[in-house]
């Protein structure tokens, strides 16, 4: 592992990267690496607690683990940087169900998924790094290329999935609902999961936007979501999170008009650093949509609503983007403008969604469930990250040693935009081979950084 690490670091400030690391090619495939794991033992150690009450440090280990042989259209990847998602807490603490479920269903499909069905799970959903080797039927990539991995894996062996592969049963998130993800020092990954890294990033800034802002593109841009229109009124609830923090971006830049919600000073300024100019700080006005565990507060909505109006001149969002879910929806439905609609994932706040039907019904609103993204469109939310019209959020990196920590910060909401994991990446910074768009940019790359 070392000298792969010693190849891809001798790229750094050649004039010519892409022929320091085509030798990458001739190194061997360690026999095992280090990966960020749950362990199927663990897997009731937090029967009885409450959510909050779950520590994710407890659950997540980092171990030597062998390295699977590559099948066709696969790409075995070293990891530079990686970064939390909300699906690696879910997976840290066990909830909604044990991510082993997925992998023993996965393995059961076929021979070559059975690799997936094992007693640990590598985790994680992001990464950026370099090839290392390709299986049988691969010919769009090789070793030495420098890759960001969005997560979908899917096998396309359905029809359904040949009009929209989120559609294909099939599909699943990778490293979440397989095995083998991006929080190690190599990764298994379908081809297909492949895209270019932006070359004016550094490693752990090119790990991060990758699985956020590809579900934020289609949940907002995409005819699969939203199909948001320049002008309209787009209400972002957590709109400086690992989430929102894209889709506020994403509104900004197609000429929509975000209203963003937050839950403090610090996170309304941030909005407001990323050229937002409409912004409710939820906690400051004392927004309570629910006055207990049973019964939400209408008068909220209303008041809620009329705080929209009072910034926007009247009108009532075209989009809600929603993903804190149980507390929040009932509020998302009532405020969204007549023929609107609520664009929902994730539901980190909860599942079991409430609302009053007679405002989505006789106001011809529409809820759209939306899940991460197709290749396509995670292909075009990468293609604005390269192009500079998106920049990443970073707010804190740890290294791989520290990965319960990280996810411990996302659980607990003490985090600004993304935090990053180094994997193989010794230090910050590395991996930056067109420091003159950087130059351009790097205010807006750096705006979450230290938060």
């Amino acid at each position: 592992m070392q000298d792969i690490l010693e190849a891809i670091m001798s790229a750094e400030g050649s004039s010519d990267p892409g022929r320091e690391l085509a030798g990458i090619a001739g190194l061997p495939v360690p026999e095992s690496y280090r990966g960020v794991v749950v362990r199927a033992e663990d897997t009731r150690m937090f029967d009885g607690l409450t959510t909050r009450e779950k520590d994710p440090r407890k659950a997540l280990h980092l171990q030597e683990v062998p390295t699977p042989q590559l099948g066709p259209g696969e790409a075995l990847v070293a990891v530079m940087a990686s970064a939390i998602n909300y699906n690696t807490v879910w997976t840290s603490i066990f909830e909604p169900l044990s991510t082993f479920k997925f992998l023993q269903r996965y393995g059961r499909t076929s021979e070559l998924a059975s690799r997936h069905d094992l007693p640990y799970h590598v985790v994680g959903s992001d990464a950026a790094g370099v090839v290392l080797r390709v299986g049988p039927g691969v010919s769009r990539w090789k070793p030495g290329d420098e890759v960001v991995a969005h997560c979908l894996s899917v096998e396309l062996e359905d029809a359904a999935g040949h009009d929209d592969t989120m559609l294909d049963p099939q599909q699943r998130i990778w490293g979440f609902e397989t095995n083998f993800g991006g929080l190690a020092e190599l990764a298994v990954v379908k081809a297909n999961q492949l895209m270019p890294k932006p070359a004016h990033l550094s490693w752990e800034e090119a790990a991060s936007p990758g699985l956020v802002n590809s579900t934020a593109y289609r949940q907002l841009v995409s005819h699969h979501g939203a199909n948001m229109k320049q002008g309209d009124v787009v209400l972002i609830w957590g709109a400086s999170g690992g989430l929102g923090s894209y889709a506020t971006q994403m509104a900004l830049v197609g000429g929509a008009i975000p209203v963003c919600v937050v839950s403090s000073p610090e996170k309304a300024e941030l909005c407001r650093k990323m050229g937002a100019e409409l912004v409710i700080d939820r906690s400051a006005e004392g927004f309570r949509f629910w006055k207990d565990e049973q019964t939400q507060d209408q008068d909220e909505w209303r008041r809620f609503g009329e705080r929209i109006r009072e910034l926007t001149g009247g009108e009532d969002p075209d989009i809600v983007f929603e993903h804190p879910g149980r507390e929040t929806f009932g509020a998302s439905v009532y405020v969204t403008k007549r023929g609107g609609t609520i664009v929902t994932c994730a539901s980190t706040s909860g599942f079991l969604h409430q609302y009053d039907n007679r405002y989505l019904w006789m106001h011809l609103k529409r809820i759209v469930g939306s899940h991460f993204a197709n290749y396509r469109e995670a292909w075009e939310a990468n293609r604005l990250v390269a192009l500079g019209k998106v920049h990443p959020t970073v707010s804190r990196t740890y290294p791989l040693e520290q990965t319960g920590q990280a996810a411990y910060e996302v659980h607990r909401n003490a985090h600004q935009g993304k935090v990053g994991v180094r994997c193989l990446a010794p230090t910050d910074g590395l991996g930056v081979r067109d420091p003159e768009r950087r130059a351009r940019h790097e205010s807006a790359i750096n705006r979450f950084r230290g938060r």
